[in-house]
């Protein structure tokens, strides 16, 4: 790697700092003693990019990972295009689950002036202005100008609050819409019990989805502050209507969830939500954010910048959802037939962990596995546990599981890396043996490796057989298409890295064999690589390329990617791959041409509307709106170019990762989290290659935005109080570095351990 420094003598004068920690209930939340002038929470902008929402895009009313995602649902119909879109102003109810491939009980406060019949099930739905609303993690709060009600909502964990304040003249009431479409489901089989004068209890099902092959059900336990007057029951569509004491026009709502039983919801009410004070369910909240996100905290920059970097980090820390209950009973749909199940316990009686509904930990290599892995780590373990407890259930590690079964979502075995980088980092350090013999299955026939996207009821779109047999798979798949995402060549880049890194979890454990076998296999991503063309090409299965070949043609052989951006995805290896490219220069030279082509165009292909209005939008070099390519920037760290880290990393924070506004954001895929995490990364400078999965994980620099970013470190797995990042002559004429120092020792190369970083320490960078 070149020399970034010059000889100028650097000194750093390190200041010790004091933190005071405090644990909170579940996630060991940490907070600082030093409060900056706003809270993180005040600087979130929940309402960011929600003109592009995705079902599972927006929060509001939610603790972290909750399994309560309570906000109101402007669209419902699809996984995309649906849940809180800003520019709908039309409110069709507040539903309390916006998970992947989960939805669920969604409820309408309403005013009936008049008898309606029947009638109202059909048309309840009501406009809103933003003018009349406010939103911030853990509460929302609107108008629903139809009714004259104001509604309010907040949640913990598992239940749902609801307070709504109806007009002196009304008939309140609150319609239960259980059987209609939903976001990514179709919610039916309904019902709704009263128990008592103020208690309602029931269940409905989520059909199967393309994505999630099996029903799933929830169920409900429900308390209201007044009195049960009556229920209507609409026999078409099998949705209720239930009416409260026309006397009290102040009506609070509590709604306990679970996926296992009517009892398992009440219990979840009891532990969580055994009052009536929304006000302290509020602020309880509030601390509970504010102790998450305050984990990382930023100083200097605008405050447009502070509230963007404060989005991001909350994106990454509530889009993935806890499906267990208070008591560890969880739902496993992994085995033929749908069965409680029961986390293990600690000497106290309480579980050892959380179990998750998860999307894939596709691209989660470049993202959570950095940002959780040192700021969240007891998150990183409860992850992995759940992980490794769908494999004791149904026999494999799943990447994306969703409603207690596999849903093979994306390809590979993305959690491989996940789960290595947890162990290289000492954040999981028991059962390594049956851990490492789990993530080995995933990565042999009969594994998840072989599964395509959705392949439900075969093994054959993965093209494993092929990768092992000839060392690539080929583009397309002989046997037909089963799933989604066979893309040959982007399935044969894949494999190679992930077996890179179980590679280094073999060498570990001292599992010699395993180790050769694959680092051998690893190598397998030079059989798709075209010396004539330079690129990342894919072959049949005969062994020729294919013809006509364009590199810039979007799923061309590659998974969500074009050929060009796809061509860099060797993370285990950038010195090889450019070492096939005919050297470090040329490679720099190449990839420096697709940054400045893809700068153009903002360095994204745009939302997926943009892409279908504009097709060409695809054919984008670089594209930092999907994750098979955002590892690029970084590249030219690997290639002696350092100086190319840090311009392209700052342009693509100015121009893909600095909007504010509910009109834009992400500009692609925002994958629960991943893009709000690289974002955060990119603004501390910091990044991991290879996921972090080396024996002692190296975090690549880049060009920090911020004046100072300090981390709190985990008094539960580092030895460290506080890791600071702070620059000196920052700004935006100086965005290139003149030196590096830890600890008031200079750096010769544009990296640090894992292990150095841990220890806790003063990181400075000194800008021209």
């Amino acid at each position: 790697m070149k020399e970034l420094f010059s000889n100028t003598f650097f000194a750093i004068t390190c200041v010790a700092t004091m933190v005071l920690f405090s644990a909170c209930k579940e996630n060991k939340q940490l907070s600082d003693s030093n409060t900056p002038t706003k809270n993180p929470i005040d600087l979130v902008f929940p309402q960011l990019d929600t003109e592009n929402s995705r079902w599972f895009l927006f929060s509001s009313a939610c603790r972290p990972f909750g399994m309560v995602n309570l906000s109101p649902d402007t669209q419902i119909d699809g996984a995309w295009g649906s849940g809180y879109r800003y520019k709908t102003d039309t409110i069709k109810g507040f539903s309390h689950i916006h998970g992947w491939q989960l939805s669920g009980l969604s409820v309408m406060p309403i005013n009936l002036k008049e008898e309606r019949g029947n009638e109202i099930f059909k048309d309840f739905y009501s406009p809103f202005s933003h003018e009349n609303e406010k939103v911030s993690p853990g509460f929302h709060k609107v108008h629903l100008e139809r009714y004259g009600i104001h509604a309010e909502l907040t949640s913990t964990k598992r239940v749902g609050l609801h307070n709504y304040t109806f007009p002196k003249e009304s008939r309140p009431a609150v319609l239960f819409n259980l059987n209609t479409p939903l976001g990514p489901c179709e919610n039916r089989n309904g019902e709704l019990n009263q128990i008592n004068d103020h208690t309602l209890t029931g269940q409905l099902e989520m059909a199967p989805t393309h994505r999630r092959p099996k029903p799933f059900k929830l169920f409900y336990h429900i308390s209201l502050s007044t009195k049960i007057e009556s229920i209507q029951k609409d026999t078409i569509t099998g949705n209720y209507v239930v009416f409260t004491d026309d006397e009290q026009k102040n009506v609070l709502m509590k709604v306990g969830l679970s996926y296992t039983s009517i009892e398992n919801a009440k219990n979840n009410m009891i532990a969580e939500l055994d009052h009536w004070d929304f006000n302290r369910v509020v602020e309880e909240s509030k601390n509970e954010w504010n102790n998450m996100l305050g984990r990382i905290k930023v100083e200097g920059g605008t405050e447009k910048q502070q509230k963007r970097f404060y989005t991001d980090l909350w994106h990454a820390l509530q889009g993935r959802r806890v499906i267990s209950d208070v008591n560890g009973a969880y739902p496993d749909s992994t085995g033929d037939t749908f069965r409680v199940a029961q986390l293990p316990l600690d000497a106290k009686g309480m579980p050892m962990f959380n179990h998750y509904n998860s999307d894939s930990f596709w691209g989660a290599q470049w993202t959570l596995n950095t940002l959780w892995g040192l700021a969240y780590p007891d998150i990183t373990e409860e992850f992995v546990n759940s992980l490794m407890q769908y494999y004791k259930d149904g026999g494999l590690i799943p990447r994306g599981p969703s409603g207690g079964n596999y849903t093979y979502v994306m390809t590979g075995a993305s959690t491989t890396p996940f789960i290595v980088s947890a162990v290289q980092k000492n954040i999981v350090k028991n059962n390594l043996d049956s851990i490492y013999e789990a993530l080995r299955k995933n990565h042999m026939p009969g594994g998840i490796m072989e599964k395509a996207g959705y392949e439900h009821n075969t093994s054959l779109g993965g093209g494993l057989g092929y990768y092992l047999e000839k060392g690539y798979v080929p583009y397309p798949i002989p046997e037909g298409k089963f799933g989604g995402h066979q893309d040959g060549a982007s399935l044969t880049l894949e494999y190679a890295y992930q077996d890179w890194t179980l590679a280094q979890f073999a060498k570990k454990l001292q599992r010699e064999e395993d180790y050769k076998i694959f680092m051998n296999r690893s190598q397998n991503y030079k059989n798709v690589f075209d010396a004539e063309s330079s690129w990342m090409r894919p072959k049949n299965v005969d062994g020729q390329w294919k013809s006509d070949f364009d590199p810039y043609l979007y799923e061309n052989g590659f998974n969500e990617s074009n050929g060009s951006q796809a061509t860099w995805f060797v993370p285990h290896d950038i010195l090889g791959l450019a070492q096939l490219m005919g050297g470090k220069e040329k490679a720099v030279e190449k990839l420096n041409g697709q940054f400045k082509a893809s700068e153009k165009q903002g360095f994204t292909s745009g939302t997926s509307h943009e892409v279908e209005m504009h097709p060409e939008y695809s054919r984008i070099p670089i594209n930092y709106g999907n994750q098979p390519s955002i590892n690029t920037a970084f590249v030219f760290n690997h290639l002696g170019r350092p100086d190319l880290t840090q311009y392209w990393s700052r342009e693509i924070i100015d121009k893909v990762f600095s909007g504010l506004d509910p009109s834009t954001g992400y500009n692609g895929d925002e994958d629960q989290g991943l893009m709000g995490a690289l974002s955060v990364l990119l603004k501390m400078g910091l990044f991991q290659m290879n996921g972090g999965t080396d024996s002692d994980p190296v975090y690549d620099l880049g060009s920090p935005l911020f004046d100072k970013i300090s981390i709190t470190l985990h008094p539960d797995y580092f030895p460290g109080d506080k890791f600071v990042i702070e620059t000196i002559n920052n700004g935006i004429d100086h965005k290139q570095l003149e030196q590096v120092a830890f600890n008031g020792k200079i750096l010769d190369t544009m990296a640090i351990e894992h292990s150095s970083i841990v220890k806790g320490g003063r990181l400075t960078f000194k800008f021209k």
